[in-house]
């Protein structure tokens, strides 16, 4: 597993002068639980550098071109090479866009210090809605930066787990308030946008004032010339992060008196950590560093002033506000870099721990459930799949997609899709699955799926699919189209139709499944039975449908007609053919158990492994399968256990032979059966498709070579 954390350009990795970004990416990796597999890039000029895996990009001036691509550029290089699983940019929304050719694999998390709206990449809602697609995670430092993010934005539901809020953090020292001194600091760039004007002001009348009372100032500014000169009050200029902290642990009251909005406010944080009393203004993200802090009602001189003076006076308030502070502060480097590692270990490209636990998976099963035909299409393979998820252990959701457009169109959406796609946005949401799977949703959007696997980054969607795909077959071209529609966002297609034989398909995703077997749905065991009708067959034009379209022709009505000539005295039992209305459900069962043998034809011409899932009633039912040798279900099933015929005679002449003999008809159905239900149960067929969608072994799986 690796990390690759990406620095501003011009941000200082280093202990001699480091930027804000930098001091809180040093404190929080070294108490992270990936900090050996994590690495820093920049392009820092000190020579000292921070303690961590870190790696140095060129840095040139380019005359034509953006410092900053050619910057991003160097580190793709890195990328290229080694890739990452998750790469954490920092306070850049515009490198986000310079990023290209990421692994479909490697999640990146994009974290603002700064007020969006004043960022090149984020200024425009079109940006941020950019940023949120692309982005697995967004990190705030404060709410006030995140609520900044979200102006003008509506955000969908799909959106909501994508942005978070994570604090600064700094150390929290052991503080002796009985050596606090009688001492006032300030902190940070003197700049009237830090309000060094206001302090510099208000501290020469308090140091007039008290004069058992001293000013420290720690901090430099090249443009603003703002000289503040009293004999108690010492300018120290720039300072280490460390001297820093040393002054506040002697402060007694800290100011921090912003006019600009501070996204959130390190010093007030470090301030609060060290158990000083700290005055701030209402800016930005200010509030939110200490709940215990002096609030300026008013942004002048006077006010400030008049709050110092205030607790100058008053001894017990100015020290029980410090220990307030110090007592109710949380933001430890080791609570926010656990609050980190919990967001990275949410985005791990492979989830280790979901692998380990993939016997208790949340499913939602998105495929027709046939509510509206009462009970009539109960016996599917949908419904067998169902029952294997469910018999594993998972917890499943049905979401029967035809059933809800079904009883969800109206004159703004005609066919119900928009409202079956946010349905799912919204059942996600409140269920938060680790697996959708997909049967013939030819409604579910592929933006909708896109959405839900940014959204969800460990998310995992497969599909299965029953329709043939041959050239030679029916509806080749739409159901190719219907195949390869969300290819690109599906981890694992599951098809009845071997994938070897189907070029359009790439066969590292695209796998064989046989039509499963359920105990609870395949009842009969006919070869204990003695039967009056020789040959079942039974098709319909449209399950959805239920009968018969008038002038609807069906090429196999030939093969029948051509079966029936050749096999005289054989009592064939067909329905969907000749006006002989197709049958359903439990009159399905009671028709069926009075049988011998199922033919198991297909339209179109045969291919390799292709059935309808006719072949799980079938043989499912202690029937001898009849099924044409160019399907190849002899690299599964041997003559004992399935009758293969060549073409009509010699499947007439195999008909003719086992109508004879009772003792051998009675062997291949229950040989048939015991292979099928043994190998090609529901329950095996549900966990393939989870275990090959987790990229788990799936070696001992019968029909897997």
């Amino acid at each position: 597993m690796k990390i690759s954390i990406l620095l501003p350009l011009k941000e200082n990795f280093s202990p001699e002068y480091p930027g804000a970004v930098s001091i809180f990416i040093n404190d929080t990796l070294k108490h992270s639980k990936f900090k050996t597999s994590t690495t820093v890039f920049g392009s820092t000029e000190y020579k000292k550098k921070f303690n961590h895996k870190y790696t140095n990009l060129k840095s040139k001036n380019y005359l034509f071109q953006s410092q900053n691509k050619k910057y991003v550029e160097e580190f793709e290089k890195y990328e290229r090479k080694n890739k990452s699983d998750i790469i954490e940019i920092h306070n850049r929304p515009n490198y986000v866009n310079y990023i290209k050719n990421l692994n479909n694999e490697t999640k990146l998390i994009l974290y603002f210090h700064n007020d969006p709206l004043t960022m090149n990449g984020s200024k425009f809602v079109y940006q941020r809605k950019n940023l949120l697609k692309k982005c697995s995670k967004i990190i705030f430092n404060s709410d006030w930066s995140k609520n900044k993010f979200l102006k003008g934005l509506y955000l969908d539901s799909i959106y909501r787990n994508k942005i978070c809020t994570i604090n600064q953090s700094t150390k929290k020292n052991l503080v002796n308030f009985k050596k606090k001194k009688k001492i006032i600091s300030f902190v940070g760039k003197l700049n009237k946008n830090k309000g060094y004007d206001l302090f510099g002001e208000a501290i020469i009348k308090i140091l007039n004032k008290h004069n058992d009372w001293n000013a420290y100032v720690a901090g430099d500014e090249a443009r603003d010339k703002l000289i503040y000169n009293h004999p108690k009050l010492k300018i120290l200029g720039f300072q280490s992060h460390k001297k820093i902290i040393n002054l506040l642990k002697k402060t007694s009251i800290s100011v921090v008196c912003s006019r600009w909005d501070e996204p959130f406010g390190r010093v007030s944080l470090e301030a609060s950590a060290n158990g000083c009393a700290v005055i701030i203004s209402n800016r930005g993200g200010l509030p939110e560093t200490n709940k215990h802090a002096v609030i300026l009602e008013k942004l002048d001189a006077l006010t400030l002033f008049k709050k110092i003076d205030y607790l100058i006076k008053d001894k017990s308030k100015r020290t029980d506000l410090q220990k307030k502070s110090y007592k109710d502060f949380y933001l430890t480097n080791r609570y926010v870099s656990t609050l980190i590692d919990n967001v990275r270990q949410e985005n791990l490209s492979v989830n280790l721990i979901l692998k380990k636990k993939v016997d208790k998976l949340k499913i939602i099963h998105v495929t027709n459930f046939n509510e509206r035909f009462n009970g009539r299409l109960f016996f599917n393979t949908g419904k067998r799949i169902n029952n294997g998820f469910i018999r594993l252990g998972h917890s499943v959701l049905e979401f029967s997609d035809r059933d809800i457009t079904h009883n969800n169109k109206n004159y703004s959406d005609m066919s119900g899709a928009k409202n079956l796609n946010k349905k799912l946005i919204q059942t996600c949401e409140n269920f938060q699955p680790d697996l959708i799977v997909l049967g013939h949703a030819d409604l579910i959007k592929i933006e909708t799926l896109q959405d839900l696997k940014i959204t969800y980054p460990n998310l995992k969607i497969a599909q299965w699919f029953l329709d043939p795909l041959g050239k030679r077959g029916p509806d080749y071209e739409k159901n190719k189209k219907r195949i390869m529609d969300k290819m690109n966002v599906i981890d694992k297609n599951f098809l009845t139709t071997s994938p070897r034989v189907l070029n359009f398909l790439d066969n590292n995703k695209n796998f064989f499944i046989p039509n499963p077997i359920d105990p609870s749905l395949e009842t009969l065991n006919n070869f204990n039975n003695d039967c009056d009708n020789d040959v079942f067959f039974a098709m319909s034009h449209g399950v959805h449908r239920g009968v018969l379209k008038p002038r609807y022709f069906d090429e196999r009505t030939l093969f029948l007609e051509k079966l029936r000539k050749k096999s005289r005295n054989i009592k064939f039992d067909f329905y969907g053919v000749n006006n002989v209305q197709p049958i359903w459900s439990d009159n399905f069962l009671k028709i069926i158990s009075n049988c011998k043998m199922g033919l198991n034809l297909s339209r179109g011409k045969p291919l390799m492994y292709y059935s309808s899932d006719r072949i799980a009633q079938i043989v499912g039912n202690g029937l001898v399968t009849l099924i044409d040798e160019n399907t190849q279900y002899e690299n599964f099933f041997n003559k004992s256990e399935m009758v293969f015929y060549k073409n009509v005679s010699d499947l007439s002449e195999k008909i003719l032979k086992i109508s004879k003999d009772e003792k051998l008809r009675k062997k291949i159905a229950r040989n048939g059966k015991a292979k099928y239900i043994k190998y090609f149960n529901s329950n095996n067929v549900a966990n393939y498709i989870i275990r090959e969608t987790f990229d788990l072994s799936v070696k001992n799986f019968y029909w897997h070579h």
